[in-house]
C-alpha cells in the first residue's frame, strides 16, 4: 500500500495533487454524462451513467426540498458537486494515493462554505435582523455567542477529517500487521516478496466498510448536515408560500 506523502515539486503535500485528480475524475465524468444526455432521447428511459447521474441529481434536489427550502433549490448543483467530490475523496485510497480529505485544509474549506452560506442565507432573510443573534437573550452572551457561531464548522470539518484519518490510520496498521504476519508464514521466500500474500485477502474486505460504506455514509452525514445548519437561517414565513406555490403547481 503506496502513500504519496510528498511532492517534488515545491513541497507541496500529496493529497493537494490527489485532490487535482479528484477534480479531473469529477470532470470525466461530467463531460461523459454531458456527451450521453445529448444523445439520449428525452422521452426514454434513462439507463447505464445517464440513470445514475438522474437519481443523483434527484435525491439532492428532494433533499434540498426538504432540509432547507425551494427558494434555496439553486444551491442542488453546489451540494450534487459536494457529494460527488467528498465520495471520490473517500475511496481515493483504493488506487493507494493518499485522499485528499486526509489533509486538514480540505474537510476545512468544505465546513467554510457551509459556514458562510449558513450566515449568507440568514442575512438575505433576516437583513439587519441578522445581528440580533449575537446578543441573544441579552447583551451580556455576546461572548458566547460569537464562540459558539463557529461551531458548525469546527463539527463538519473535524468529523470528517476524524473519520477518514480514523480509516487511513487502521488501514495502515492492518497492512503493517498482515505484512509481518505473512513475513513469519512465509519466511522461506525473499524478502520482500514474503511480505504480499495475506493481505489482498484480508484488508480488501476491510476495504469495503472503510473506503466505500465509509465514503457513503460521510457524503450524506455531510450534505445532511449542512442543508439542516442552511435551512434553519431560513424563516417559517418565507417558506410556507413556496410551498403552496408547489402544492397548486402539482
Amino acid at each position: 500500500m503506496m502513500f504519496l506523502t510528498q511532492s517534488t515539486l515545491e513541497g507541496f503535500p500529496g493529497e493537494i495533487y490527489s485532490s487535482l485528480i479528484v477534480l479531473l475524475i469529477i470532470f470525466v465524468i461530467c463531460l461523459i454524462v454531458f456527451i450521453k444526455v445529448r444523445k439520449t432521447d428525452p422521452l426514454a428511459k434513462p439507463k447505464g451513467i445517464v440513470h445514475l447521474a438522474e437519481l443523483l441529481v434527484t435525491t439532492i434536489d428532494g433533499m434540498v426540498n426538504d432540509f432547507m427550502s425551494p427558494s434555496l433549490r439553486f444551491l442542488g448543483g453546489y451540494f450534487t458537486a459536494v457529494a460527488m467530490y467528498v465520495f471520490i475523496s473517500f475511496i481515493f485510497g483504493l488506487v493507494g494515493l493518499p485522499s485528499p480529505v486526509t489533509y486538514l485544509i480540505v474537510p476545512l474549506l468544505f465546513g467554510l462554505l457551509t459556514f458562510l452560506l449558513i450566515h449568507g442565507v440568514s442575512i438575505y432573510h433576516q437583513r439587519w435582523k441578522y445581528f440580533k443573534r449575537f446578543t441573544a437573550p441579552v447583551f451580556i452572551f455576546l461572548p458566547i455567542n460569537l464562540v459558539t457561531m463557529w461551531a458548525p464548522l469546527l463539527s463538519l470539518s473535524f468529523r470528517m477529517f476524524g473519520n477518514a484519518l480514523a480509516g487511513w490510520v487502521l488501514m495502515t496498521i492492518v497492512y503493517d500487521a498482515l505484512q509481518k504476519a505473512s513475513a513469519m508464514l512465509f519466511a522461506f521466500l525473499p524478502a520482500g516478496v514474503n511480505t504480499i500474500f495475506i493481505a489482498p485477502f484480508i484488508a480488501s474486505w476491510l476495504h469495503i466498510y472503510f473506503d466505500l460504506i465509509s465514503a457513503f455514509i460521510q457524503t450524506m452525514v455531510f450534505i445532511t448536515l449542512s442543508m439542516i445548519f442552511i435551512g434553519q437561517e431560513v424563516p417559517e414565513e418565507a417558506i410556507k408560500p413556496l410551498t403552496i406555490a408547489a402544492q397548486r403547481e402539482v
